[in-house]
């Protein structure tokens, strides 16, 4: 695999498959179509009271693309339970190409001017396939998943791949799906033409945020109101 090239990438997950590095010091990439695909519907997030009212409340800024390179090498720092990364330099590499050339992005939080969270990822025309995330303060990876989700909506993207379902995702709305299901959403989220917003600010995807509300009486499982 060692022709791996940014548009080969683009075409890799056109086609739902993606790459992985066993582990932070190699330069192999393996490529994986998993069974049971992670997506978060965009209709279907669910925020609840407590991370709305931190969401809301702008302590903690959120910015896009400022900060493309810090973000990839925080989220593959070792973590409590991640002592590992599939987050290599070959693949920091590649996705660094993609940034350049407007096909991967980053969402920043910031307390004042320290990063404390953030996530990266893949968009392509429709469809944004989220790859890793990370927190150095409580919540701020999910602030980050919050103004992503608000500004894909705006920009009217169909589609938010996840990978795979983490308690964390799960919790918020996230789902599994069959990967025949998901082939049919992408396919559909592949002729749409969606637009990265300029702005993820709270000023910016106010509205858009607060329509993320969970309804009342209803909370996500696993998570208090």
């Amino acid at each position: 695999m060692d022709d791996i090239t940014p548009d080969l990438l683009l075409r890799a997950y056109a086609s739902g498959i993606f790459p992985m590095a066993p582990d932070a010091g190699s330069t192999e990439l393996s490529w994986y179509l998993p069974e049971e695909r992670g997506i978060m519907p965009l209709n279907g997030m669910h925020v609840p009271k407590k991370l709305m009212r931190l969401v809301m409340s702008g302590r903690m800024t959120v910015t896009a693309d400022r900060a493309f390179d810090e973000v990839m090498l925080a989220c593959a720092e070792p973590a409590p339970g991640r002592e590992t990364t599939w987050i290599s330099g070959r693949i920091r590499t590649l996705y660094g190409a993609l940034h350049r050339q407007g096909n991967a992005h980053s969402i920043e939080v910031w307390d004042g001017e320290k990063l404390v969270g953030g996530l990266y990822g893949v968009s392509l025309r429709g469809a944004f396939f989220g790859e890793s995330m990370f927190s150095r303060e409580r919540d701020a990876s999910k602030v980050a998943l919050v103004h992503l989700v608000a500004g894909l909506r705006k920009g009217r993207f169909t589609l938010l791949d996840t990978q795979y379902t983490t308690p964390h995702l799960t919790g918020l709305g996230g789902i599994g799906i069959p990967a025949a299901d998901y082939q049919s959403l992408l396919h559909q989220a592949l002729t749409v033409r969606a637009v990265w917003p300029d702005d993820f600010s709270l000023q910016a995807l106010r509205e858009s945020i607060a329509s993320l509300r969970v309804p009342a009486g209803r909370a996500p499982a696993g998570d208090p109101p």
